[in-house]
């Protein structure tokens, strides 16, 4: 099935140029011709304040301000212009506690280095064709954590939260969204 991915604006932030030239290549190659660039998260972000941007593709160490500290800007700074743009975060960290902790900070995808174009393009199709609802109470803005289940169905088993139980049944008969605290 073949996507046309021509008027997706994606800005790439690593500080690493290897990497820039290689995600720049990928997307190339899927279509994406606007591409933006920086390896400079602060740079980054006044991008995104002047450019309109679809997805943004963000490397998670870098020096300075890292890019835990860039996804919870783009979520939570007042002068943040799209606080709900899907953010893709590669890193060579892929232990699960580096994985929740970009959860934790809004991120919408986590793709492993070394990254494959096969990885990218499903990380990209994901942000565009299954685009998760946001969440925000006091400690938490980004994209709703819980995924659906293959087959439908609520989750009822061990690792599912006491506060949650009763809170899934109101969500069945009522289709409200509980606030993210509570899930």
């Amino acid at each position: 099935m073949a996507a046309d991915f021509s008027r997706v604006r994606v800005l790439i932030v690593d500080d690493n140029g290897y990497m820039l030239t290689i995600l720049r290549t990928i997307l190339h190659g899927f279509g994406i011709k606007q591409i933006f660039e920086s390896k400079d998260p602060a740079d980054a972000f006044d991008l995104v304040r002047s450019d309109s941007v679809d997805i943004i593709i963000t490397d998670y160490q870098m020096e300075i301000l890292d890019g835990l500290d860039f996804v919870r800007l783009v979520r939570t700074a007042d002068d943040s212009p799209n606080p709900l743009v899907p953010i893709i975060m590669l890193s060579a960290y892929s232990e699960k506690s580096k994985v929740m902790l970009a959860r934790d900070a809004g991120v919408t995808e986590f793709c492993c280095k070394p990254v494959t174009a096969k990885e990218m393009f499903s990380k990209i199709a994901s942000v565009i064709n299954e685009p998760r609802p946001f969440i925000r109470n006091r400690n938490y803005f980004g994209p709703d954590r819980r995924r659906a289940n293959p087959d439908g169905g609520t989750y009822k088993g061990p690792e599912r939260r006491k506060a949650r139980q009763k809170v899934g049944a109101d969500i069945e008969a009522t289709g409200d969204a509980p606030p993210s605290g509570e899930g």
